[in-house]
Order: structure tokens, then C-alpha cells, then sequence
């Protein structure tokens, strides 16, 4: 510390007032910096999770449809058909539409799934991930609704989940025993999966998946244009400090300090001239009167030889 110090007594006003602000705004930018990027990534999350309730509404409103409209309409079929149909099952419309907003460029890379430890369709089968939020959901029911990052071998992704409970009993015509189930749907997924459930039980999750790498590249665009404009507004300051210390000090001291050594080697004719009445000002009245004393001192002096 001693020798900084002593550094530092040496180096001159304006590169001090340069470390100081450079100090500052190294410590300004690492701090906003830190705060920015967590704002941005939880505005990201805010943004996305907004959008999957609107995915989350649509689904929920298909299933909705298909179990009060198109079921009705279909099941008698199912018990005469020998190929079980489908479309009369609200989770394979919801699946299927939600394939079809895919499409679209802004959600081609979303995933949607009525993830359930024991589906009729082994396509909606939950893995060990899924399978623990049903038992978490199952042990808190007051819990509506999940969201976090999660790995995959594809690459690091956003999930929002939702229970997902019966709650029509003739949903169990399909799910309570295989003795009541429509024999097409025994033929095409057997009798070994999809059957227990219970009226009220959370079965399932609906679960939407984001590619983290929607965030991350959200974050990053704002962040690197926030950032810049942060950058351009502190060396905008810094220069303007600088130029206004040149102006209103360096100069100002430098031109009396020359003044001081034009009267230290004899020349008083030499003048502290300075218009400003702030301090510099009066630090230049205060060298002119002690010049005008040390004239008369001189001249005193003189008389006295």
C-alpha cells in the first residue's frame, strides 16, 4: 500500500481522476451488468411462460371441445369399428393440433406432452422427470403450475407444467377397467396400460417445452444492446468530465504554475491573470498579492543595502 501510495503522489491530477473513473465505471458495468442480465432472463421466462399459458388455454380448450362434442359423436362407433378412432380422444387432438401450430415458425421448436405414468398411448408415456412431477403435484395439490430449466441430451431446455386430473366420470369408461373399455381400443393398446384411474387424480402433466436456447438468445440480443448503450452513455461522461477538467482546472493551474516560475526567476512584470471568480480565481488573486509582497519585500530589502 505504501508504495501505491507513494505511486500514486506521483502521478498527475488528471490521470488519477482517470483511474478513478475507469474504477468506477469498471465497477458500474460489472454490477449493472449482473443486475441486467438477471432482469432480461426473468423477463424472457415472464414473456415465454405468458405465451405457453395462451398454448395452454388453446389445448385446454380442444380438450375441452373433443370431450363434449367429437367423443359423443364417436363413441358408439368405438364399440362396433374393429380400429379404435382416435379423434375421439381428447388427448390425441390436443397432441395433433398442437403438432399443427408447430408449423409456424414462432413455435416450431416448442414441445407440448400429457405426460402420464400410465397412458392408453404409450406416446404420452412419462419418463423418470415426468413421472416425479405427477408424485409432486400428487403430494401437494395446492400447487398449480411448475417451471424451471432441465437437461436434455438434446441440449438445455425451459419447461412449464400443469396437473392434469380426471374430472368427468365418463372419462373412466376408457380408464377404470378393461371390462368397460370400447373393445377398439383394447384391440389397438391392450388391455396391459392406461386403465386405474380414478375420478379427481392427477394422472398426468401437461408439459411444455422451450429450447433454453430461445431465452438464452433473447437475453443475450438485449443484454449486448443494453449493455452498449450503458458503454457509449459512461465514455460520453467520462470524455466530457475530462474535457471539462482540462478546461476549467489543468489549464488553469498550469498557466499560474508557469506564471510561478516566471516570477521565481525574477521576471515580475509576469501577471496571475484569471477572469473566473471561483476558486482558481481567487488562488490567482491570492499569487498576485503575494507577488505585490514580494516586491515590496525585494525593494525594502534593496533600500536597507
Amino acid at each position: 500500500m505504501l508504495w501505491l501510495n507513494k505511486d500514486l503522489r506521483n502521478v498527475k491530477i488528471r490521470a488519477k481522476f482517470n483511474i478513478f473513473l475507469m474504477f468506477i465505471f469498471i465497477l458500474g458495468i460489472s454490477l449493472s451488468g449482473t443486475a441486467l442480465s438477471t432482469v432480461l432472463e426473468h423477463r424472457a421466462e415472464e414473456e415465454l411462460t405468458s405465451k405457453a399459458m395462451v398454448l395452454f388455454t388453446t389445448m385446454n380448450s380442444v380438450r375441452n371441445y373433443t370431450q363434449q362434442h367429437i367423443n359423443p359423436l364417436l363413441l358408439p362407433k368405438l364399440e362396433t369399428e374393429s380400429a379404435f378412432i382416435p379423434e375421439a380422444i381428447p388427448t390425441f387432438s390436443v397432441r395433433e393440433v398442437f403438432e399443427s401450430i408447430r408449423s409456424q415458425e414462432e413455435y416450431k421448436n416448442f414441445f407440448y406432452k400429457d405426460a402420464s405414468p400410465n397412458p392408453t398411448n404409450l406416446r404420452d408415456k412419462a419418463d423418470e422427470f415426468e413421472t416425479q412431477l405427477v408424485k409432486e403435484f400428487r403430494s401437494h395439490p395446492q400447487t398449480k403450475q411448475r417451471s424451471d430449466f432441465r437437461n436434455l441430451p438434446e441440449g438445455k431446455v425451459f419447461y412449464i407444467a400443469r396437473p392434469f386430473a380426471i374430472q368427468e366420470q365418463k372419462c373412466l369408461q376408457c380408464h377404470s377397467a378393461p371390462a368397460i373399455a370400447p373393445k377398439s381400443l383394447l384391440t389397438s393398446y391392450g388391455s396391459e396400460h392406461g386403465f386405474g384411474w380414478k375420478l379427481n387424480e392427477i394422472v398426468a402433466v401437461q408439459i411444455l417445452y422451450i429450447p433454453a436456447e430461445e431465452i438464452f438468445n433473447s437475453v443475450q440480443r438485449s443484454f449486448y444492446l443494453v449493455m452498449g448503450v450503458i458503454i457509449c452513455v459512461f465514455v460520453i461522461v467520462i470524455s466530457t468530465i475530462n474535457l471539462l477538467l482540462r478546461k476549467a482546472v489543468i489549464e488553469r493551474i498550469r498557466k499560474i504554475a508557469n506564471t510561478a516560475q516566471e516570477v521565481s526567476t525574477g521576471n515580475m512584470t509576469a501577471d496571475f491573470t484569471e477572469k473566473s471568480q471561483d476558486e482558481i480565481g481567487a488562488l490567482a488573486v491570492a499569487f498576485n498579492r503575494m507577488k505585490s509582497s514580494l516586491q515590496i519585500s525585494i525593494k525594502l530589502l534593496n533600500q536597507k543595502k
